[in-house]
């Protein structure tokens, strides 16, 4: 342990628990090694964020209301700045620097939830990490559908779904880390809808 607290001494992390495992698109170049399975903080998180860019299926968020504590995985960036590998993992999400949150080992950090950046920054001090960045995109289920979320209206809104919108929604959740078992996620494998969307893909796959 000693040995791996020295080689990440001065490294910085970044977190997913979503599509980036298997699409880190550009953000390829700009880390290090494979990720690092379960190895980081767990956080509370649920597929309560309507993505356009997964063609408007749900994708997993930290969700600090309807939210499970889940495994996070992690992956060495090349970056020598926690400023400059926020930048990068930005650029990967199409979004601005200040939706991907950070935290440092002195217990600094930027974030729309202030429990998690305390979190990162016990975990990198525990694991010998300078600091670490994630994805910080809110859930918004409730202001792109008008009801708050819930297992029951996820699997209804899931439902209205069609064609590739639905394809895409069911390879993101299938492909979530087995690690992200949320209640919604729980509930799908048990819903005999989602249990045959799941055999003819199957199928047809």
């Amino acid at each position: 342990m000693r040995a791996t607290t020295r080689r990440l001494a001065d490294r910085i992390a970044i977190l997913g628990w979503g599509s980036l495992l298997w699409d880190l698109d550009d953000l390829a170049e700009h880390v290090h090694g494979d990720w690092m399975q379960r190895a980081g903080p767990r956080l509370p998180m649920e597929f309560s964020r309507i993505s356009a860019k997964r063609k408007d299926g749900l994708v997993v968020c930290l969700d600090p209301k309807v939210g499970v504590p889940c495994a996070t995985h992690a992956i060495v960036s090349r970056a020598d700045r926690i400023a400059t590998a926020r930048a990068d993992l930005a650029r990967r999400e199409r979004a601005p620097d200040h939706r991907v949150g950070w935290a440092d080992i002195s217990g600094r950090g930027e974030s729309r939830m202030p429990e998690v950046i305390a979190q990162v920054a016990i975990w990198c001090e525990e694991n010998g990490w300078a600091g670490a960045v994630w994805t910080d995109l809110e859930p918004n289920f409730e202001l792109n559908t008008g009801q708050p979320f819930s297992v029951e209206n996820g699997i209804a809104y899931l439902k209205t779904l069609s064609g590739e919108n639905l394809t895409e929604a069911l390879q993101y959740i299938r492909r979530a880390p087995p690690t992200t078992r949320t209640p919604l996620r729980r509930a799908l494998s048990r819903d005999p809808w989602w249990r045959d969307l799941v055999e003819a893909y199957s199928e047809r796959s």
